[in-house]
Order: C-alpha cells, then structure tokens, then sequence
C-alpha cells in the first residue's frame, strides 16, 4: 500500500487535469454560442455609448473624451478578434474524428481554442459593464483662437480697414475706437478685424467679442470673458467683481491676447473687468466700436472715425441690395436707382434697407412712385421705422437730458443739407427756452455751446467751417445734419414715436401745399416753410398752440397778408429772414405777446411799425443787413421791456451819423446784454456814446465802421467785443486803447483783458493807418485781414514801450488761424520780433512788395494745422530767411497766387514806362 499511495495519488491528479482540460474541449461548442450572445449584447452598449458620442459632437460641438476614444476602439478591435476566434472554432468542431460525432482530430487545438474563448468571454464582459457606467462621453471643445463671426463682402471698407491694421501692428498702440454715426458700418469692420485673425491665429492667444450694448455693466463684460476663457464656474460663481477681477487677470496676464468690444455707448474700466495693462510687453490689443468720440478720448484710445461712403462705393453696395435683374430690367431703373441711392446719403445701413426694399421693383412707374414716398414720407418707406429709424434712434434715447433731446430734434427743422449757424442756432434755442441758463445770455451761450459738442460727439451732427477761402469769413462755424439722421429726427417729432401726432411740420425747398394741408397743421408746435408755394389763395391762419414759424428763404413774398398773426397767441420763435422782398409787417405784430424771437434780416422792410414796442417778451430782435430799413422810430426800443440781445449790423440808413438816441434806449433796458452795430459817417458821437456808458462797454459784442472820415484814433474799451470791422475810414491812423489811464472814466477792467474776447479783426481801405500794435493785447485773435491800407509799414511795432514784454506774456497771434494782408505796398514787417503761429491755417500775402521777411526764426515749427501760404511767385523767392531749415520746411506748404486786376495794372503801367524811357533814350 505504501507503494501504491503515491502512485495513486499522480493518476488522481493526472485525472483532474486531464477532466478540466476535456472540459474546455467538450463545452467548445455551447462556449461558442455564449460567446456570440456576449458579442451582440457588447455591441448594443457599444452603439449605445457611439450614438451618444455622436449626437454630443454633431449637436453639442463636444468631443469624445480618450476613456470613451480608448473603449470604442478596443470594442472594434475586440469585435475582430472574436470573429476570428468563432471561426476557428466553428471550424474546429466540423473536424471529428471518422465514425464519431464528439470526438475531435486536434484535442490540442481545441483545447486552445476552448481555453481562448472563455478568456474572451471574461474580456466581453468586463468591456459591457465598462461601457454600461459611461456618465460623460464628451467634453466641450477647447475654444478656438478666433471665433469666425458671420460676414459678408464688405464695400467701401478696404482703406479703413487697412488702416486700423496699420494702428494695430503699432506696438506704440494700445487700444482702437472705431467710432461714427449708427448704421455706418463700425460693426461691421470690426467683425472684418476679427475674421482677419483667423489668417494669423497664431499672433495670439485669444481674440476675444463682447457685445457691450448700452450699459457697460463690468459684471455682464466679465461673465462673457470668464465663459470664453474657460474658467471653472466654481472660481468665479457667486465671487465678488473684486474676486472675478483677479481670475480673469491671472489668466490674461500669461496670453496675449485681442478683446473687441462691440456697441459701446460709455466708457469701461477695463481695469475693473480684469484686462492687465496694455503695454509694449504683452502686445495685447483693445478695439471698440461706440457712436459717441468722447468714448475713445475717455479710454485713451486712438480714435478713428468711420463716415457716410462715397458715392461710387455707396451706388455699388445699394446695387448689390436691389440685384442685378432688377437693375437691368429696364433702361430707365438705373438712372431711377441713382436717385433713390442719393437719398442714403453714404449710409449703409440706410443703402441696404433701401435697396432690399427695392428688390423686385421692375417697372420704372414703381420706381418713381417709391422715389416720392421716399422724399416726402420717409417712414412710411417699407422697413424704414422698424429696421433703420428705430436703430438710429437708440443714439437719441442716449442723450443726457430732456433739453439735448429738444435741440437735436429742433435742429431737423432746417432745409435738408443745410448749413446751420451755431450763432444763430443756439440764439434760436435761448428764445425757444430750451436753455435753462436762458436769463443770463452768456451762460446760455455756453450751455449751447454744450450741446452742440455732445451732438457732435454723438455723431448725430456734423461740424465744418464752410467758405474757408472766404477770407473774412472763414471762422464762421456750421452744424450739419445727416439726411437719414434728419429724416429720423422728424419721424420722432413729427409722430413722437408711436404716437400720430404732428408736432412738426416741414415742408423743403420746391414743395407746394393745399389749403387743406394748410388747415391740417392747426395742432402743430413748429412749422418751418423754405420756398413755398400755395396751390391757391390760403387764408389768414389760426394755429392756437404754434410756438415758432420759420419762414426761410421765400423771395416772392411781398408782404403778409392782414391779420396773418392775429391767431398765433402761443409763437415764441419768428423768422423771416432773407424775404428780400417782403417790404413791411403788419400791424398785428403786436399780437404776438408770448414772442422772444424775433429775425427780420435781408428784408426789405423800410419802417418797424409802432406796434412792435407791445413785444414785451421779445428778448432777441436780429434787423442785419435791413439796407432799405428807416431809423427806427423812438420809443420802440425801449417799450422792449425783455430785450436782451440786438444786432442791427449794415443797415446804414437805420444807424448813419448821429444815432445816440437809439444807444440811449438800449442803455435803459434793463436786460440789456449784447449788442451788435454797425455806425457810418458821422461816428464820433455814437462811440463816445457807447465809451461813456459802462453798460454799453459791456454789451458791445460786434462793432462795423465805415465810410467814416471824422475819426483819427478809434478807442474800443470794450472788454467783451468780439469782432471788429473798419472799412473806408479815411483819416484813421491807430486803433488804441486809450493814450493814457486818465482818459478812460469806466476803464474797470486791466488793459490786457480789454481786447480778450476779441477773435475777428477785419480792416479794409484806411490809407492812413500806420499800426495796429493793439492787436497785442488780443490773445484769442483767430483771423486778422488787412487790405488797402496804403500807410502800413508794420503791424506790430515792438520798439513801442513795453510791446515787446506784454506780447511775450500774452502769446502774440498764439491762436492765430488766418493771416491776410492784401495790398499793402509800404508794409515792410509783421512784427519786428519772431513768432511761433502755433495754430496758423492760412497765410495769405498779396501785394505786398516790400514785406521781405517774415517772423519766423530757427525756433519755428510748422503748425499741424497748416493748409497752405498764398502769395505771388516773385515775392516768395525774394523772401529773407533767418534759417535756410525755415524755406525746407514751408515750401511744400507755398500755393502761387494769380496777380490781381490793380497788380496787373500797376505791372502794366509799370511796363509802359519803361518801354518810354527806351524809347526816349534811344
């Protein structure tokens, strides 16, 4: 037995082994068939789990996670195995040995294979319950450089474009305001710049869009970066703007990066949102777009403006709109669809509303009825108010305060493309009472002023000097409104929105009316008529809440019919300026108690009737240029309890010679604030009038002399006088304060504050005028224009006693614009020391043969401004030059003038001579 123990106990474990491996041999079969059923219920997790994938990468932008990646692949490559596996089993179990069904040929090789498929088997269901916990198949995208926004071909942008791209290559610059009018384009471009980054994307780290809209909220700007930088919400969630600050600032501060913040109507602090500090360093770039200017200033940024297209750009972006069919449908459309383009004036906003209105428009009768509607309804134009006025008009509903509001919309009363007067626009909106300051002129003035710079600066107005040549006129400022910008205004006074109703009414140059439109304006407030014609007779109106009439520009009219303002009990505003025609006022005048405005300039009006005293509410009478216009009868004057502001400017029979009974009234109102006049021939009393009255000192604002032959020295001690014009003063020889501190009785102001506000000094014809050293205490002088004053040699003449020290001091012509000096044969020196002209735009010299040198030394720099020196070739090359560096830098800046008919003749002359002593000689 002890032998065979051992024996005994191998045969046991010879006979386990050999039972285990028969079993893998024996169940191959049912093994397999398992193993089928473990693969199909595999692949059902596994089309669950990839259509998951898909749905979240296809729909949700997502992308796989590389557990997900990894199981999806080795499932395929598990799927392939099996296949093979199966096959070599299936194939194994058809070879049996001859006669027996179970028996296999290849014991060995079923073994493996029965071993290999319940491994498999074990595999299968490991991946099935991997693949059944799947929470998180897919991730969202890491974000791209650059986000590719919507945009297509642009027009007209390409130089604009190109040079916003010049800014942002400058390392020097930090941050770019895009700004300009709504509907111009500004959006536009700078989703252009954003795009342009898809082609450099690896410049930087990440570009950046916010849309800002209205309120530059820091906490809405910082949710927007905090979700585009891809920062954990539990870091910012909940935190304070302090605690978001510093996430966004530790992440920025390692990239460099471009952030473009779209529709900005204040500025942002960029600080607070958590930008780092733009710097050569980082190389990092802010670009805004904003309606208002003063944004970029506010933010330090380098603005550029984006204006209106020109025409050939505008005409291709309204063509591209309406279509080409359209346009080619008939021969007349496209001189029809240049009409209807006008109408845009640029704007692509107002061009692509415009022109996909039109599209399908095909018969020229269309076309001309859409073109009427267009002028005379612009709102009712399809697409007009809901996608071009009500877009325009969040520019309105940004304005500070109720008193913007009024004057931005009173400013669309006036023709379209019309330049308006910031002088007389702001005296219209102090005798409307939109000004709050209206009491005190001055305040009033500058609180006009105000408005017209933030209406600039909101882009809802336009700024130019018009007749810039016009040397006598050139600082004559002018606001102009946009068509579409108008076309807006009205719609929001004319129907105050939603609301019908006619608060304005303006009917433009060449239009005719109905009595029944006529009688359709009785509820109006404002009602401007340029150039108006009546179909038929219209009666004397009634307008019971009408508060101005603008009568602009009617050279027919003759007269006013009687009882004309006999229903008018509310006007406060009328004009009826340059009416060269109309030749008196009715007596009713008198009815308009509530008027405060009243302008009657270029009228023919010959006498002011009696009844105008009644006006005790005027307070701006304006009579300029009135030549037929009486010596105004007395009494009237002063029955005009409320006058403030008088102009009678070149109306020289009204004022000829001895006028003091008209100052003496104007020094008896009470109110009394500015006055301008114009005196002729006998002038020595009035000004001495005006010198003796410390009153009249300070209301004289604008002061005309001419045709005078009694005066030698003109004395102007008025410390607010603006502009000063002499012409034909023929025995004048200086222009002077006073000769000494005796001779001035209400001499209350120092003698270089006299002349402060002087800006405009015009002299025309004074042969006997030596010097103009005056001027020195003149340190806010824009224009000066001198002309045939024979005697002049030197304007400033420093060698006078303490000329020298008090120009230094005052920044002699520092503010200087233009500088004309025409005819002036002995002149021979500007002023004898150097000057800087660091604001000098125009210097014209004509007729000036002597002036050989002009006062400019090595300290010179040319202003900025400069556009240009007018002067005769021959002068110009016989100029002295104290520095050679001076004629490098002027010369490109010298424009020949043409000789003048009195050079021509004196050249002539000149010739004659001297072809006589040739002759005489010979």
């Amino acid at each position: 037995m002890d032998l065979l123990s051992p024996i005994l106990d191998v045969a046991c474990c010879l006979w386990d082994s050999t039972a285990k491996r028969s079993v893998y041999i024996r169940e191959l079969p049912e093994n397999l068939n398992s193993l089928r059923t473990a693969m199909e219920e595999l692949k059902n997790v596994y089309k669950d789990v990839n259509e998951n994938v898909d749905r979240e990468e296809k729909l949700l932008l997502k992308k796989r996670t590389h557990v997900v990646d990894g199981w999806i692949q080795s499932v395929e490559a598990m799927e392939k195995e099996v296949t093979d596996l199966l096959a070599k089993g299936d194939g194994e179990i058809q070879k049996k040995c001859f006669g027996t069904s179970c028996c296999p040929k290849n014991c060995r090789a079923s073994y493996k294979i029965g071993k290999m498929v319940l491994r498999k088997m074990e595999d299968l269901a490991l991946k099935k319950t991997e693949g059944s916990k799947f929470i998180v198949v897919a991730e969202p995208l890491p974000s791209p450089v650059v986000m590719e926004r919507p945009l297509d071909k642009t027009v007209g942008l390409d130089s604009l474009f190109n040079h916003v791209c010049v800014q942002l290559e400058d390392e020097k610059v930090g941050s770019v305001g895009l700004y300009g009018m709504g509907g111009v384009g500004k959006t536009t471009l700078l989703t252009r710049i954003n795009n342009e980054f898809l082609k450099t994307r690896d410049e930087f780290d990440a570009v950046i869009w916010v849309t800002v809209s209205r309120s530059a909220i820091v906490e809405k700007v910082q949710q927007v970066l905090l979700n585009k930088l891809e920062i954990p919400k539990d870091k910012w969630e909940g935190r304070s703007e302090d605690e978001r600050k510093e996430e966004i600032f530790n992440v920025l501060k390692t990239k460099k990066f471009v952030l473009l913040l779209d529709d900005m109507w204040e500025p942002l602090d960029l600080f607070a949102v958590g930008i780092p500090p733009l710097n050569n360093g980082n190389k990092s770039k802010v670009v805004f777009t904003t309606r208002l200017s003063t944004v970029c200033l506010d933010m330090g940024a380098k603005g550029i403006e984006v204006n209106s297209l020109e025409w050939e750009e505008a005409f291709a972006l309204f063509q591209k709109y309406v279509g080409e069919d359209t346009i080619n449908s008939h021969p007349h459309i496209p001189m029809l669809a240049e009409i209807v383009a006008k109408e845009c004036a640029g704007l692509p906003l107002a061009l692509i509303t415009i022109g996909r209105a039109m599209a399908g428009t095909k018969t020229p009768e269309e076309w001309e009825r859409k073109i009427k509607m267009l002028k005379n309804y612009p709102a009712k134009f399809p697409g007009m108010e809901n996608h071009l006025f009500s877009r325009l008009a969040f520019s309105y509903d940004s304005l500070q305060d109720e008193a913007t509001k009024s004057c931005f919309l009173y400013c669309s009363i006036f023709p379209e493309d019309c330049e308006i007067h910031c002088n007389e626009l702001v005296q219209l909106w102090i005798g409307e009472g939109f000004l709050d300051e209206s009491d005190d002129l001055k305040k009033a003035r500058d609180a006009g002023e105000a408005i017209i710079e933030s209406l600039y600066h909101a882009c809802l107005l336009e700024i130019n000097y018009p007749n810039y040549n016009d040397y006598t006129e050139g600082l004559t400022k002018c606001v102009k409104m946009h068509d579409v910008i108008r076309d807006m205004a009205l719609w929001l006074a004319c129907q105050n929105g939603n609301k019908k109703q006619k608060r304005f009414v303006v009917v433009d140059e060449g239009k005719s009316v109905t009595a029944q439109e006529v009688e359709e304006w009785k509820g109006t407030q404002r009602v401007s008529l340029v150039s108006l014609t009546f179909e038929e007779h219209i009666e004397s109106p009634s307008f019971p809440d009408l508060q101005t009439l603008l009568l602009g520009n009617r050279r027919r009219l003759f007269s006013l019919p009687i009882g004309f303002f006999s229903y008018m009990p509310n006007l406060a505003v009328l004009d009826l300026g340059n009416h060269f025609e109309l030749d008196g006022l009715p007596v009713e005048i008198s009815k308009l108690v509530a008027l405060q405005y009243l302008n009657l300039s270029s009228t023919g009006i010959r006498k002011i009737p009696m009844e105008l005293r009644n006006l005790k509410k005027l307070r701006i009478l304006i009579l300029n240029n009135m030549g037929r216009l009486q010596r105004i009868p007395s009494q009237i004057i002063s029955g005009l309890s409320s006058l403030q502001l008088l102009s009678i400017m070149d109306c020289w029979q009204a004022t000829k010679g001895d006028c003091r009974g008209l100052l003496k009234e104007l020094q008896g109102l009470t109110f009394m604030t500015e006055l301008s006049i114009s005196l002729c021939n006998s002038v020595v009393l009035p000004i001495q009038t005006l010198l003796n009255s410390q009153k009249l000192q300070r209301c004289l604002k604008h002061l005309k002399v001419e045709q005078c032959s009694d005066m030698n020295f003109l004395h102007l001690l008025f410390p607010y006088l603006e502009e000063v014009e002499l012409s034909s003063c023929f025995k004048l020889k200086d222009v002077i304060l006073l000769h000494s501190e005796k001779e001035a009785v209400h001499f209350t102001f120092p003698r270089d504050k006299y002349f402060n506000h002087l800006y405009r000094v015009t002299i025309h014809y004074c042969p006997n005028l030596i010097r103009l050293t005056c001027l020195i205490y003149a340190p806010n002088l824009k224009l000066l224009y001198i002309s045939r004053c024979n005697s002049l040699e030197e304007v400033i003449q420093v060698e006078e006693s303490r000329v020298s020290e008090i120009a230094s001091n005052l920044s002699l012509f520092s503010r200087l614009r233009i500088l004309s000096l025409l005819s002036l044969p002995k002149l021979r020196s500007i002023c004898g020391q150097s000057l800087l002209f660091p604001s000098l735009k125009l210097m014209h010299m004509s007729g000036c043969p002597n002036l050989r040198k002009l006062p400019f030394d090595s300290n010179f720099k040319v202003s900025e401004k400069l556009v240009g020196i007018i002067g005769e070739q021959e002068w110009w090359n016989q100029l002295e030059w104290e520095d050679q560096t001076i004629t490098h830098q002027l010369t490109p800046y010298f424009m020949p003038s043409r000789p003048t008919i009195e050079q021509k003749r004196a050249k002539s002359k000149k010739n004659r001579r001297s072809h006589h002593s040739i002759a005489t000689n010979t």
